[in-house]
């Protein structure tokens, strides 16, 4: 009965091991769910700021020349 009782105590260990780990597999899935949702919002973003840059370049609002030196130099 002893070596009985040791395999089942040994197959409820790796039981209770898979169970932590399908737990820990999951919560990591959902993590890096969760970071490429942040990662697409951020590049919509970047992508938003980049076209706002280029009209502001393409109005000529701003001088295209570099500006001179301050007179005290």
């Amino acid at each position: 009965m002893s070596d009985a009782q040791s395999v089942e105590s040994r197959l409820e260990a790796l039981e209770v091991r898979v169970a932590y780990q399908d737990q820990v597999i999951e919560d990591l899935n959902q993590t890096v769910i969760d970071q490429w949702k942040k990662i697409d919002a951020l590049k919509r973003q970047l992508n938003k700021l980049l076209d706002r840059v280029q009209e502001v370049e393409d109005s000529g609002a701003g001088p295209r020349t570099p500006e001179p030196p301050p007179p005290h130099y």
